[in-house]
């Protein structure tokens, strides 16, 4: 197998070799106390400045033990169960999504608002038509989070869902019992 390509399921649902996106790289230096910043501004107080596009998600480290946090934007609600969708656009070698893997009960932030929630990681249909609805709400925005991916869409519904085939998306339910 060539490097880039997986075994798995290609884009018209036979098996074979598909190539992989390029995710991109880790933000480093100044790109990465940019993207942390909003924590600092979860951690003041001043959460609700970021809307209800974005959520502090608490996570515990696999390995460490340590506690970790991540600002992730929130791509669908829920209102009728209470849940919140999120993305690793950095794929499934992200920290904060292994992380889940390991712990997957762990708190939410958004505004000034915690609660208790139980990651469920979603597949890959679940993930295609949630990439789809995205993309309906948020035309700009998912052709150019899929462009920042390596995910070459047309703007079409069934580019948005081949893509989102491949996006690892992260259900996080209200944890019963728990704020």
């Amino acid at each position: 197998m060539a490097p880039g390509e997986h075994e798995g399921r290609g884009d018209d649902g036979t098996s074979g070799r598909t190539a992989a996106p390029h995710r991109p790289q880790l933000p480093r230096g100044a790109r990465r106390f940019l993207a942390r910043l909003p924590i600092g501004l979860y951690r003041v107080g001043l959460g609700p400045l970021l809307g209800r596009r974005l959520l502090l998600l608490h996570h515990v480290g696999r390995t460490t033990g340590l506690d970790r946090r991540v600002v992730l934007e929130v791509v669908a609600y829920d209102r009728e169960r209470g849940s919140l969708t999120v993305a690793s656009g950095f794929g499934p070698g992200a920290a904060w999504y292994r992380n889940l893997r390991a712990h997957p009960t762990t708190t939410v932030q958004t505004g000034n608002r915690r609660r208790a929630v139980t990651a469920h990681f979603l597949t890959e249909d679940e993930g295609a038509e949630l990439m789809a609805g995205y993309a309906s709400r948020h035309p700009r925005t998912a052709r150019r989070l899929c462009g920042f991916m390596g995910f070459d869409v047309d703007g079409g519904a069934e580019a948005y869902r081949a893509a989102g085939r491949r996006i690892p998306f992260v259900r996080l339910d209200p944890a019963d019992g728990r704020s």
